[in-house]
């Protein structure tokens, strides 16, 4: 018989992170470990505010799985016990990590997934003043892709002072629903302007319709307008690209399907995370041969990491160790 066990972990992150929304000085997370036969998977997730999901409110729905994790329920299974949300996150890579050491063979196998590489992930430059953002752009200048978080009013001097602070660098940008309609034209030429690849959910979910009819300089890509493949269709002629985080999805098994479907419907993919360890990480590693930018800096932000923790060379992320997940 399985037993599920459920703990909280916090690491501090180095100095401050913040987004449109506020401000961190650590993170807070959940893991979910299942042990059955001599064997134990894990998965980690991180319950986002944003989707009125609390670390308490979180626990509380992996604990409503417990008598079903424990009888012994498959990852298929999973997904009609809870929605997708952090929460199936954890215990679907923890069956995923579970079912690989059972099987005695790596994950990528398991979910007929190519072979993982190393992968170039994208930097996080913290919204603050054109004058920090330029200066913390400047400390990161020789990373090859950095993310600029953005907010709303003064944009357009926050990307300039961080295009002159890393002329050679390539940029995507992150306004985390920050942008008013008013916004969306001179902002969006700015961005082209200074040589912007990517620009994430400029808009509020569900206040993005104008998007269809707009003329994009610079490819646009749905964050919180996209969890799962619920919805995708509609996300059609409105973005360019979506991105995948295997805490909306509710894990790597509806990840990639989620990325799969996308792609027949030509909407390119991003991997990104939350901010989160390691170990919620690498499960998103193995989407990587499909995505066209990879956002998996979680651990470089951090002031401490777990063991075992993921190797960076730089920005290049390489294939995680079986002792870490999968």
């Amino acid at each position: 018989m399985a037993t599920l066990d459920i703990h909280a972990e916090t690491f501090p992150i180095r100095g401050t992170f913040t987004i449109s929304r506020g401000s961190r000085t650590e993170i807070n997370v959940l893991v979910a470990t299942i042990a059955d036969g001599g064997m134990a998977g894990s998965g980690e997730c991180v319950p986002y505010a944003r989707y009125d999901e609390t670390m308490e409110s979180v626990a509380a729905q992996i604990e409503s799985a417990r008598t079903a994790i424990e009888a012994g329920i498959d990852r298929e299974e999973l997904q009609t016990v809870l929605p997708a949300g952090a929460a199936r996150n954890a215990l679907d890579c923890a069956l995923i990590d579970l079912e690989a050491k059972k099987a005695d063979k790596p994950a990528w196998q398991i979910l007929g997934l190519p072979a993982p590489e190393p992968l170039v992930t994208a930097f996080t430059i913290s919204l603050g003043s054109p004058e920090t953002m330029a200066e913390n752009a400047s400390a990161a200048a020789d990373r090859p892709l950095l993310k600029v978080k953005l907010g709303g009013e003064g944009d357009i001097e926050r990307i300039q002072a961080v295009r002159r602070a890393a002329p050679g660098a390539r940029l995507i940008v992150d306004a985390n629903e920050a942008w008013t309609e008013a916004l969306l034209a001179p902002n969006l030429a700015a961005m082209a302007d200074c040589r912007v690849e990517l620009v994430e959910q400029p808009l509020p979910a569900g206040a993005d319709g104008m998007l269809a009819d707009l003329d994009r300089p610079v490819p646009i890509c749905a964050d919180e307008s996209c969890h799962d493949r619920a919805g995708l269709q509609d996300l059609v002629g409105r973005y360019d690209y979506i991105n995948i985080k295997l805490d909306k999805t509710g894990g790597l098994s509806e990840a990639v399907e989620l990325a799969r479907i996308a792609r027949s419907l030509d909407l390119e993919i991003m991997v990104g995370c939350m901010l989160g360890t390691s170990l919620g990480m690498a499960p998103a590693m193995l989407l990587g041969p499909m995505a066209g930018f990879v956002d998996l800096d979680g651990p470089l932000l951090l002031a401490q990491e777990r063991a075992n923790g993921l190797t960076y060379r730089g920005s290049v992320i390489e294939p995680a160790d079986p002792a870490l997940w999968g």
